[in-house]
This record gives structure tokens, C-alpha cells and sequence, in this order.
């Protein structure tokens, strides 16, 4: 359905690409309000309570890594991208080791393993799509509704790194992100058809301090309200978290003006 949607739409990325997630999520929303009823719905594998399927358990190396950063390099930053073989050892890596877990990406992702010279697996990293808004993030760009609208789609979130828990390497984390950010556009570009031009991401305060990503040149530009999107009656209180932005051109500002 969400297929046969976009093709009567025309509805497609820059790539030329069927926007089927984007469709997808439509489609159930249009539900949640009532507004349409789907067809039931084929559900593999274990649901959780969010009606994700949950990963399987993959078999992996844990044995541990504790050593200097220099003695690992080259490092092997690769793009997972449909039908690779390793995606399920991701997915089910994020659900068991990350403290928010695995969630079905939704609309454009890049999915990125790391390795090093000796092919021990070392980190995952996820980027989706940005925030809807975040208050001191858009005026840090200095968007208004309308602008933040038309060009949300040139920023991308970091929405889950993972260093391996067995993973013990000084400054691995700070100069992973320092790599990424050198080569997300021009993957973007590959996999979407166009470019991004910042990067975001939202740490935890309760739990992390952003220092990984300070020490790669991010921006701390302020922190969540600590409301749900959903709280419409301001009673309902999530973590706070610290929002951090990484311009990828000295320029980013007139490009996402514009």
C-alpha cells in the first residue's frame, strides 16, 4: 500500500528512490488519528511492547580490545546498506548493548560499523532523521517554522553511538566522530541524492556529558525542555537532554536558509 502511494504520487527522494518508510509512517498516523483503517498487518519476528520486531540473538566476539588508539588503525568505517549481511549483528548489537536499545529506523538512515586492521568489530553508529524542532537548535541555525519545514531534511541525527562494551580505547570515540563527520554528507549524497550540512545529536544529561563529542569540535548549543512531544498538558516529564550540533560547512547557515 504505502508503494502503490508513492508511485501515485510520484513521492520519491533525490535519488529517484520511493519514499516507502516515509509513506509508512503516514499511513499509520492517518490511522492513530482515525482518519483511515489499514489492512492487518504482518509482523516478523517478536514484538516488544512498542510492536517493534525485536533482533535475534547473533553470535559475536567478545573479547576484549584494551590498547592504544594508534595500534588499531587503520580503522574500517563501513556503510551497512540494504541486503548486507551484517545488518541483523547491528541491529541486535544496538538491542543489546545500547541503553536505548533498537528501533526500526524510520525515513533516511545510515547505518556505519567500525573495525579495526584486524577486523575485531569495535563500534556501531546510527544517523536518522533530525528533530522535528528542538528550540535552541533552530534558533542557533536561526530557523523560523517555515525554514526548519522546507530544509529539516539537510540535517541528520546521531541517534545511537555504541562503543562495544568490551571496547576500552582512549579517544577511539572522539576521533570515530571526527572521521564520520569528514565522510556523512558524502554518503548522504550517494545513498539520497542530496547533501546534509549539520549534524545533531542529544545526550542524556543524567547519563553521559557530551565529553566524546566536545572533544571532536561539536557545539553545545543548549538542552531539551524535558517534555514529551505528546505531554499536551505539560505533566508529563522525560530526561533532559544536552543538544550538541556539528556544522559540516563554515557556511551551513545560508545553506539552510535558504
Amino acid at each position: 500500500m504505502s508503494r502503490e502511494l508513492c508511485e501515485r504520487w510520484d513521492w520519491r527522494n533525490g535519488k529517484g528512490r520511493l519514499k516507502d518508510m516515509a509513506a509508512r509512517t503516514l499511513l499509520l498516523k492517518l490511522e492513530r488519528l482515525g482518519e483511515l483503517r489499514l489492512p492487518p498487518r504482518h509482523s516478523p519476528g517478536r514484538p516488544n511492547r512498542r510492536g517493534f520486531a525485536m533482533p535475534e540473538a547473533m553470535a559475536h566476539d567478545t573479547t576484549a580490545v584494551e590498547t592504544d588508539l594508534i595500534r588499531l588503525r587503520p580503522l574500517r568505517i563501513e556503510r551497512l546498506d540494504t541486503g548486507d549481511a551484517r545488518l541483523p549483528l547491528f541491529n541486535y548489537l544496538l538491542h543489546r548493548y545500547h541503553y536505548l536499545g533498537h528501533q526500526r529506523c524510520v525515513g533516511e538512515n545510515l547505518k556505519v560499523m567500525v573495525s579495526d586492521r584486524a577486523g575485531r568489530l569495535l563500534a556501531c553508529m546510527l544517523f536518522g532523521s533530525a528533530a522535528w524542532k528542538a528550540k535552541s537548535r533552530d534558533a542557533f541555525i536561526g530557523w523560523d517554522r517555515a525554514t526548519r519545514e522546507r530544509n529539516l531534511l539537510l540535517l541528520t541525527n546521531n541517534t545511537r553511538f555504541l562503543i562495544l562494551p568490551w571496547v576500552r580505547v582512549q579517544h577511539l570515540a572522539s576521533h570515530l566522530l571526527s572521521r564520520i563527520c569528514r565522510e556523512l554528507s558524502g554518503h548522504w549524497m550517494d545513498k539520497y541524492g542530496h547533501p546534509i550540512h549539520v549534524i545533531e545529536t542529544f545526550v542524556q544529561r543524567d547519563r553521559y556529558r557530551g565529553t566524546c563529542y566536545r572533544a571532536a569540535g561539536w557545539t553545545h548549543v543548549g538542552a531539551t525542555a524535558g517534555r514529551s512531544r505528546n505531554d499536551v498538558d505539560q505533566t508529563l516529564s522525560v530526561p533532559v537532554k544536552e543538544i550538541f550540533l556539528y556544522p559540516l560547512h563554515s557556511d551551513f547557515r545560508g545553506r539552510l536558509l535558504a
